[in-house]
């Protein structure tokens, strides 16, 4: 879940919203896996951050539900950005620097997904990042090397052509190794002020992943829904499952496409379309 727009205590929606992060981490009805217990993580912008600013982050290998530091954090902070995840271990072990997001200066990046294969040609991978990089590689995830690839390859300059010449190396890379769909998932990244969100997967089948409509769009939905008045007219929500059963409250993105959410609101473009 990833949020952008005037600053918000997280928690209204990390804890409090119908189905919020915490109750998905329990229950996730679109998701691979039901339940998200290994861990999580939760990164912000404080307030009143400049330009450039390095988010803060927190992360904890404790079930999101079960972790009362959580819900003392997002309910004291506001922030403008903010960006939590909650983790199912595909294999990587279970330890606070495989906890999603990552950050390297003033960037954000979380995945919900995999590289398939990834095993079979890290080593490859890796070996690709740029040497000033690498150090800041702390876990063992291939969502750790994905984002430092991207970085490598032009993300702070141009982040929808780096992730994508990223995610095109591995491609390239895990079909040399014999695996057909490399990439799997739904990504997003932020440097702060606009918030990116993409879908995409090899096979062209990938997790859900849905953003909020325009808040006044939502006013007019919903006139006498006055929790709607929580949020300013710019503020977006990315999820990965709606955090409510209003019908039209949330859209689905397409398949391979981000979504780009700024100052003018949010827009789509395609993305690594075929």
């Amino acid at each position: 879940m990833a949020y952008r727009g005037e600053p918000l205590r997280p928690a209204t929606l990390v804890m409090d919203a119908q189905h919020s992060l915490v109750a998905q981490s329990l229950n996730s009805p679109l998701g691979n896996e039901t339940v998200n217990g290994d861990g999580f993580g939760f990164g912000w912008y404080p307030l009143g951050s400049v330009a450039g600013s390095m988010p803060a982050l927190f992360h904890s290998v404790e079930p999101a539900w079960n972790d009362t530091n959580l819900r003392e954090l997002t309910s004291a902070i506001e922030s403008p950005v903010f960006f939590s995840h909650v983790r199912a271990a595909a294999g990587p072990p279970i330890q606070k620097t495989n906890c999603h997001p990552f950050r390297y200066e003033n960037w954000l990046f979380m995945h919900n997904g995999f590289v398939s294969g990834f095993a079979k040609f890290k080593r490859e991978l890796v070996f690709a990042v740029d040497p000033s990089l690498y150090p800041h590689i702390q876990g063992t995830t291939d969502s750790e090397v994905l984002f430092h690839l991207a970085l490598t390859l032009g993300l702070r300059d141009d982040p929808i052509a780096g992730l994508g010449a990223a995610i095109r190396m591995i491609e390239e890379v895990g079909r040399a190794n014999g695996v057909l769909f490399p990439m799997q998932g739904t990504m997003a990244l932020s440097d702060g002020a606009t918030l990116w969100a993409f879908r995409y997967s090899s096979q062209g089948s990938s997790r859900s992943l849905f953003h909020s409509v325009d808040i006044p769009t939502l006013h007019e939905m919903y006139p006498d829904i006055d929790r709607i008045n929580t949020f300013s007219a710019n503020a977006h929500v990315v999820v990965s499952e709606p955090l409510n059963d209003l019908p039209g409250a949330f859209l689905e993105v397409p398949e391979s496409t981000v979504a780009i959410l700024d100052s003018g609101g949010y827009h789509h473009r395609d993305f690594l379309a075929a």
